[in-house]
């Protein structure tokens, strides 16, 4: 079987802060099952854009506004890959402006298809233990979900079966159980996407 490949997608404006850390936490563990692994930083996918979000200028989508842009470089990469592990902090109880235009603009590769079947999880980081996280993982859920992508939260056989995905108080560093989840996490990705590679056409 062919090496498996897991992109994690950094919604967070800040490239090294508490999100970038635990979705490093979940990466790892697929890298040390035998994953290639890449990462996607939102933020400068989105700098060479005339306007960083969605116009709606054709339907169905042409990705006219990111032809031979660093976006067409990124939307390649997880049209690749078996898993993408998406990452976000809380932003008034939802995803970062970064990841929803990330994925705003991402409407030609449902229309082709592109992630139906791939493998998908939801990290995030709030301020406070109730700020917002289960609402901001719901709504990365949902926009996998529309490209018909296969949903996982953070359970795994060997371990608690956990929830949603990973809810993190910042700093996470010092979130050990979030820490924990984000390993958890990453381990049932693999297992998941290695289980359902069939189902992916490449």
């Amino acid at each position: 079987m062919p090496k498996l490949l897991v992109a994690a997608v950094n919604g967070s404006p800040n490239q090294d802060g508490n999100t970038s850390f635990l979705l490093q936490q979940a990466m790892q563990e697929c890298a040390g099952r035998g994953a290639d692994t890449e990462f996607i930083f939102c933020r400068e996918v989105l700098k060479d854009q005339k306007n960083p979000f969605c116009m709606d200028c054709s339907s169905p989508c042409s990705g006219k506004c990111y032809k031979d842009k660093e976006l067409t470089k990124a939307y390649d990469l997880i049209g690749r890959a078996d898993a993408l592990i998406l990452g976000s902090p809380v932003y008034f109880g939802t995803v970062s402006a970064q990841l929803k235009a990330f994925f705003d603009k991402s409407r030609a590769l449902r229309s082709e298809k592109k992630l139906l079947n791939v493998v998908g999880g939801a990290i995030t980081s709030g301020a406070s233990r109730f700020g917002g996280q289960e609402t901001t993982i719901r709504a990365m859920q949902d926009m996998m979900l529309v490209h018909g992508m296969i949903i996982v939260g953070d359970g795994y056989g060997e371990d608690d079966c956990g929830h949603l995905g990973v809810a993190a108080q910042k700093p996470s560093r010092e979130d050990q159980n979030a820490v924990q989840r984000s390993r958890i996490l990453g381990k049932r990705i693999y297992e998941v996407a290695q289980a359902t590679s069939k189902l992916r056409k490449r």
